[in-house]
């Protein structure tokens, strides 16, 4: 018997699905990686915010710093302020960018109370 050859297409067998686990695992460590991203920007928005600095500034300062990241702020009941921070994040992965939606939406929320 061959043991070279049932070595050979067990091989050419299981590579496919090895690579598409190494791209998916990289996929979901960059999302993971500007979901963090997002996390650090918003306590930067927040620190603006409670230094007296008004909607445009914070807009602008998030502007040098990030051009894809979108600032959204509501005004809710004269209580509280919320901050959205929104990201696209793109999926690579082919057959991975089925199941998670390509750009890959990520969004982080704050609820703060005026001050």
């Amino acid at each position: 018997m061959n043991r070279r050859g049932q070595a050979l297409v067990e091989f050419v067998i299981i590579l496919p699905i090895f690579v598409f686990m190494i791209l998916a695992i990289i996929d979901i460590g960059k999302i993971v990686f500007f979901r963090n991203e997002l996390e650090n920007e918003m306590s930067d928005v927040v620190d603006l915010y409670r230094n007296q600095k008004s909607f445009q500034e914070i807009e602008k300062d998030l502007e040098l710093l990030e051009e894809d990241i979108q600032l959204e702020i509501q005004n809710n009941d004269n209580q509280t302020i919320t901050f959205y921070l929104k990201k696209d994040v793109e999926i690579l992965t082919p057959g991975l960018n089925l199941i998670l939606d390509s750009p890959f939406p990520l969004e982080v929320k704050r609820v703060i109370a005026y001050e």
